[in-house]
């Protein structure tokens, strides 16, 4: 595929600095890219690239200069760069829309136009699966199950019994989607396990990480807000609600009947206790841990227990300080007991 620097401006709505009839025919990486690609600065520190690289076109904060190099100017290079990468990537078909011989659909199941059903999958009683849905090999998807349209389903996923999900959806492989919640109630020497008996609800446009585990409600239901995106290895237990557009790093645990607010930020391994509110907005730093409600909005948290960022970074400071404070105490006892 090959299209001119110009091309490539109109499809972005940007202004060419340079020569605008060079042919691209690739996208790469800044620090890798050859002659015949274009790349793109989204951020400042990379700016030593520029002047190194052998791309033949970039894409570029309009603030962005540089001499020699033909550039494209936009507001957003990040999301510019996106859709050209989209056009020279146009997504593939993953998977023929027909039903194989060998996948079990039960009883009182609708099946919209153009849905997929590879291998040996498994679709329960009563299920509604709309439109364009494409669902791997080796799926288990439970009795009445619905899933919204276009939505995709990849191989080894378990989609548990009575369980909504909406359209757009992605659910990468492993995840396990309205498992029993971790309730048990301990009577004189043994614990009695508590009937998990709600749902989970995902909502559209959600994404679900490699090996999430997302808990059904003891009762009610777990609840994905629309627009949230989940990384691998994520465990969301029962009555869990989390608000629009929240992202969430992988190996985050979030414990039962925690609410998470609208656009949110959880970095990778943090942890939250249960029953406790976060606001919109909040940021969350990698490997905190939650204990508490933090309701205000648009501010960010870390460390443990996770406090404002710029108490956590003055309690660390004065931590790292500890072992030169030690040697100064020891110091001055020994001349304290030499007199």
């Amino acid at each position: 595929m090959e299209i001119t620097v110009n091309e490539i401006a109109r499809l972005i709505n940007g202004d060419v600095a340079g020569n605008g009839e060079i042919v691209i025919k690739r996208v790469a990486k800044i620090e890798e890219a050859e002659e015949g690609d274009i790349t793109f600065l989204a951020n400042r520190r990379y700016y030593k690239f520029l002047q190194k690289s052998k791309a033949s076109a970039f894409i570029v904060d309009k603030s962005i200069s540089a001499e020699g190099k033909n550039l494209i100017k936009v507001q957003e290079p990040c999301l510019a760069f996106l859709k050209v990468f989209q056009f020279f990537n146009p997504p593939e078909e993953d998977i023929q829309k027909v039903i194989h011989p060998s996948a079990t659909i039960c009883e009182n199941c609708k099946l919209g136009e153009n849905v997929a059903v590879g291998n040996f999958v498994f679709i329960g009683k009563n299920c509604e699966i709309e439109d364009d849905v494409v669902i791997f090999p080796n799926v288990y998807i439970g009795n009445n199950v619905k899933i919204g349209k276009n939505t995709k389903i990849y191989p080894n996923v378990t989609i548990r019994e009575n369980i909504i999900i909406g359209r757009n959806v992605i659910i990468h492989p492993g995840a396990v989607i309205g498992s029993d919640g971790f309730g048990y109630v301990f009577d004189k020497d043994r614990y009695i396990k508590i009937p998990q008996l709600g749902r989970v609800i995902i909502e559209d446009d959600v994404e679900i990480g490699a090996n999430c585990a997302i808990d059904r409600a003891t009762m009610g239901a777990t609840i994905i807000r629309s627009g949230t995106k989940l990384d691998n290895l994520i465990h969301i237990a029962h009555n869990v609600v989390i608000g629009k557009n929240t992202a969430i790093a992988a190996q985050v645990g979030i414990s039962g009947s925690t609410q998470i607010g609208e656009r949110v930020s959880i970095g990778g391994q943090a942890g939250l206790v249960g029953h406790i509110k976060i606001g919109n907005g909040v940021r969350i730093g990698a490997q905190a841990g939650v204990t508490k409600s933090f309701k205000k909005e648009n501010i960010t948290i870390s460390g443990y227990p996770a406090r404002l960022h710029e108490q956590a970074r003055k309690r660390e400071a004065c931590s790292n300080k500890l072992p030169e404070l030690f040697k100064k105490i020891k110091t001055l006892e020994k001349k304290i007991n030499s007199k």
